[in-house]
């Protein structure tokens, strides 16, 4: 055989072995995870920075937060948020006051709310009747209305802010609605850091 017409013997690629079922089902999730919320802020950015700002503004006139949330889930929610915001993990930040707001919550609204207060509900199926009740009573009231929902709200233009997940995955709703409120906290405080604007 002449040199340069030598065959060369080329190795077929082995198959790809399968992947574990359980590394493909924590891979999915993960990536779910990650990208509800990305989609999620980056549809949204524009909106959350007003929320921010009017949040900011009803806290610069004295208002204060009053959070609830549908189940027991939402209602740790809810204490979590107004803990953040009384007591800021961030040296400097100022403390604003919070309430978490739980049991008969329209009935709690009515009786707490003024008119510069800021009412966050966290529902994260988003059709919870006493969570739509109780926002339904801070509109009426003057209270700046925000809720974090789930695909389950049925009606999202009653309320100043809406923030819907439209994921069927009530973790990665759970998740995403999580990392929404602490983006609020941060961002009403990025407000105060520049009181010209409020």
């Amino acid at each position: 055989m002449r040199p340069g017409n030598a065959s060369v013997a080329v190795e077929e690629p082995s198959p790809a072995a399968p992947e574990d079922p359980l590394r493909a089902v924590g891979r999915a999730r993960f990536e779910r995870s990650c990208s509800v919320p990305a989609a999620f802020f980056e549809e949204r950015s524009d909106d959350v920075s007003r929320a921010c700002w009017e949040m900011a503004r009803r806290f610069s006139r004295g208002g204060r937060l009053l959070a609830f949330g549908a189940g027991p889930a939402g209602a740790s929610d809810a204490d979590h948020v107004a803990v953040e915001f009384v007591h800021p993990v961030i040296v400097g930040k100022r403390a604003l006051p919070a309430l978490a707001l739980e049991d008969d919550l329209a009935e709690r609204v009515r009786l707490l709310g003024s008119a510069d207060d800021v009412a966050m509900a966290i529902d994260s199926r988003g059709d919870s009747p006493d969570v739509q009740a109780a926002l339904a009573v801070a509109a009426d009231r003057g209270l700046l209305t925000v809720a974090l929902a789930g695909p389950g709200l049925a009606d999202p233009s009653r309320w100043d802010h809406a923030f819907v997940v439209a994921e069927e995955d009530p973790w990665v709703v759970q998740e995403t609605l999580e990392t929404l409120y602490h983006v609020l906290w941060e961002l009403v405080h990025v407000f105060f850091d520049h009181e010209g604007l409020l």
